[in-house]
């Protein structure tokens, strides 16, 4: 009899856990939070900013001296004419203050790009480990290609800002400050008409800036939703072609990428009001400027120079306000994308690993399961399970499907915590045991061991990576599949292909049983891999099994009960219940669910036997 844990293949949308929903930060910030929360996160991006906003004022600095020079040598250099001293002097200091603003401007941005290099590698490192801390149900929850999104897409947008953006608004809020500063110093008049003038341009940018926020994030879950939609289509190609479903799966990408396109053209149309607005605006605040300039004159105290210096001071003013809308066009964007991978980052994670941990004795493990709970949501999968397994035994999980089997194999190899109860190793709660004692320790082969695109002894290294070729090798010929690894093309250095699909499902499992041997682990948990092969095959993966079982705790989800005849301890589920426990022989004498159940498999009747 063939079964399925419905905890193998979750429901296409489920709800996190109670308590453990993500957190919107796209509906709950504004732009500045998420900024603010970002800076708190990356630490790198902290590491000798001070000296860079520093180096960043200094560039500022120079720039403005330059019309101030402008307007001495119009005011002083020119009665005294072209040799003299004070035009060498203002020529020898404008060449002084452009070299010392060059190298200023020039480390400040290095400084900044190395610190955002560093602090978004650190971000991919932390997203991409937080993502595996989160329970399978969360990450089935928000679909494996927005996953992907986050930690390559939106940390790709968060460096191209960086790399530009991040410099102009350190360099440009630096020159703009220095600038006021020097604007108001020269004439506080024609400060009031330039700032009067630009007033209602930051308005009308900020509420442009508010759509274009929203139509960002917009674009970065579309591009989330084509990526899940290419890559489900590519990963199920074979059954695309099996099915003749290329014509319904084109149209699901067809839909996405239309989605994505409209909302990208969106955000274009929105962007691109901003750039003529800026143009406008920065026209009539010169014409202003120079209109009232000159209607003051000298009679005011503004000479000629003052009035020529104060529009270089303008124009120096405005040029980080024309590239300004540039600027919020990529933060917009790269604050969308930086919103969506903190919002991963505030996912709780389910599973949180002690620190630093209990360490397991060593030898096989005795495994108390008490009063245990799970729900996927508000679904529950498993029900007050308590029972016992032997130290070195081993033990059979039998029942239906949906009974609960798989998702009790998961929680004995903690990838995921109860949602009530507890699990004891050796007399230590499950939750405590330090993860690398617990990795070495136990060792889930699942029913379809996935395997990388590498060779068959990289493969296998994944179990113990400072094995050598001739312990791998070994580990073949202990498990009794020597001569089939030595039948392949390559032997030992066999590509498998992507997800080993040069391989048969019967071969990637002699590959997962091969790693799990070299783990060398004290406790094996089996999702039986016989249910799906050819005779032959499951020969050998019946001998194998019972060769890496040997010697060890060893609990077996049965799908075919020839496995539990073998078995020392019988457990059977039924819809998340332990219902009974005992040998095989001990079982069928009690005329009970296992008795039933054995009968009908015996006779490939696939009924579940405790609803009848």
């Amino acid at each position: 009899m063939t079964t399925t844990d419905p905890a193998t293949t979750y429901p296409t949308v489920l709800a996190p856990r109670s308590g453990h929903q993500t957190r919107d930060l796209g509906a709950r910030s504004s732009t500045w939070e998420v900024l603010r929360r970002g800076w708190r996160t990356s630490p790198e991006l902290q590491q000798g900013a001070a000296a860079t906003l520093a180096l960043a004022l200094v560039g500022a600095a120079g720039r403005v001296a330059v019309p101030v020079l402008v307007q001495l040598t119009l005011d002083h250099g020119l009665d005294a004419g072209a040799g003299s001293r004070t035009m060498w002097t203002l020529t020898g200091v404008g060449l002084a203050v452009v070299i010392v603003t060059a190298v200023a401007a020039q480390a400040s941005r290095r400084r900044l790009a190395t610190a955002g290099e560093s602090a978004l590698a650190a971000l991919r490192v932390r997203a991409f480990r937080h993502i595996h801390r989160l329970s399978l149900a969360t990450q089935t929850d928000e679909r494996r290609g927005a996953l992907v999104s986050r930690v390559t897409t939106d940390v790709e947008t968060l460096s191209q800002f960086l790399s530009w953006g991040g410099v102009a608004w350190l360099v440009n809020s630096a020159l703009m400050l220095s600038v006021l500063v020097v604007m108001a110093v020269y004439d506080w008049r024609l400060t009031l008409v330039t700032i009067a003038v630009l007033v209602p341009m930051f308005v009308v940018l900020q509420a442009v800036q508010r759509r274009l926020s929203r139509a960002y994030d917009t674009v970065r879950q579309r591009i989330g939703e084509l990526l899940t939609a290419l890559s489900e289509m590519l990963m199920g190609t074979a059954a695309i072609r099996a099915y003749g479903a290329e014509a319904h799966v084109g149209q699901r990408v067809h839909e996405a990428n239309q989605q994505s396109r409209r909302a990208n053209v969106r955000a274009a149309v929105i962007s691109a009001f901003l750039f003529p607005s800026a143009d406008v605006f920065s026209a009539m605040t010169v014409a202003s400027v120079v209109g009232v300039g000159v209607m003051l004159g000298p009679a005011d105290g503004l000479s000629a120079g003052r009035l020529v210096a104060f529009v270089f001071l303008v124009l120096l003013f405005l040029e980080p306000v024309a590239e300004f809308t540039e600027v919020v066009d990529q933060t917009q964007l790269a604050v969308a994308g930086w919103r969506k991978v903190l919002d991963v980052l505030d996912t709780p994670a389910d599973v949180v690993d002690p620190d630093p941990g209990v360490p397991l004795p060593p030898g096989p493990p005795e495994i108390v399961v008490t009063r245990v709970s799970f729900s996927y949501g508000s679904t529950p999968v498993l029900r007050d399970v308590s029972l016992v397994v032997p130290a070195g035994r081993r033990v059979a999980l039998v029942g239906a499907t949906g009974s609960g089997k798989t998702t009790l194999a998961k929680l004995l190899t903690r990838l995921a915590d109860p949602t009530s109860g507890r699990i004891l190793v050796s007399g230590i709660d499950l939750r405590h045991i330090a993860p690398t004692s617990l990795r070495s320790s136990f060792v889930l082969v699942p029913q379809e061991g996935f395997l990388f695109d590498t060779t068959v002894i990289e493969n296998v290294r994944f179990g113990r990576p400072s094995a050598t070729d001739d312990e791998v090798r070994l580990a073949f010929v202990e498990l009794g599949l020597e001569p089939w690894v030595d039948g392949l093309p390559h032997g030992l250095h066999t590509p498998v292909g992507q997800r080993g699909e040069q391989l048969s499902v019967g071969e990637r499992q002699l590959v997962s049983l091969a790693r799990a041997y070299i783990a060398n682990p004290t406790c094996l948990i089996l999702d039986e891999a016989t249910s799906a092969v050819d005779p032959a095959t499951e020969v050998r993966l019946t001998r194998a099994v019972e060769s890496l079982a040997r010697g060890r705790t060893s609990v077996t989800i049965a799908h075919r009960l020839a496995t539990a005849e073998r078995a020392d301890l019988v457990l059977v589920l039924g819809h998340g219940r332990l219902v009974e426990a005992g040998a095989h022989a001990e079982l069928l004498a009690r005329h009970g669910v296992y008795a039933e159940l054995h009968r009908r498999w015996a006779a490939g009747i696939e009924v579940d036997p405790v609803t009848g």
